[in-house]
């Protein structure tokens, strides 16, 4: 049994940064040390932030998106072509391609990929709201900027499958995205070489 080195409020911190994404228990303790060392440069600013992130930050209830406005600052957007949604698994992959500046259109955010195994359904994703946005005309392309991974394409043909009826163009990423990829790994220029090479389903 490991010996407590540390008092609770501590442990907590570790405990609660080891949860984070690419982080363990190690990188947790380093992180934290970092974060006391730099106290009020960038352990205050931090929990200042975090505080007006919990207040302010929500989802998007059109497309999932993260930001402090609702409807979030994409759909809001005129400028944007509104005849084109962009479908992505997570809202990493959309700033992904925002970084990348290669969508004109708007996104839906589906929250994940269809995992049997893991018990992730599509009643666990957000398709039926994709489906409604299609059926009530928003678009007259639907583009899947999924994963290339298996779970990524499987959720990409149950996607088509249930907007097939509706008789919008359904289109997905080409060449550049190689299989196993993940959209917030990949360099700006793949992901453009992946928007222009789209091809339909």
């Amino acid at each position: 049994m490991s010996k407590k080195i540390a008092g609770p409020e501590i442990e907590r911190l570790v405990q609660l940064l080891s949860r984070l994404p690419g982080l363990g228990p190690r990188s947790g303790r380093k992180a934290v040390l970092a974060l006391l060392k730099r106290r009020n440069d960038l352990l205050v600013p931090l929990s200042e932030a975090l505080n007006v992130a919990v207040e302010k930050i929500a989802e998007c209830p059109k497309c999932g998106n993260l930001d402090t406005v609702s409807p979030c600052s994409i759909c809001r957007d005129q400028r944007r072509d509104a005849g084109l949604i962009v479908v992505v698994e997570e809202v990493g992959d959309l700033w992904a391609l925002e970084r990348a500046g290669v969508v004109s259109g708007r996104y839906h955010v589906l929250g994940g990929h269809l995992s049997p195994l893991d018990g992730i359904g599509p009643d666990k994703l957000n398709i039926a709201s994709l489906v409604e946005r299609a059926r009530a005309g928003e678009a007259s392309e639907i583009l899947l900027a999924l994963n290339a991974t298996v779970e990524g394409q499987s959720t990409a043909h149950y996607v088509s499958e249930q907007l097939a009826p509706l008789g919008v163009a359904v289109s997905r990423l080409a060449q550049g995205v190689p299989i196993g990829g993940e959209l917030d790994y990949l360099d700006e220029g793949t992901l453009a070489a992946a928007i222009k090479s789209r091809r339909r389903l």
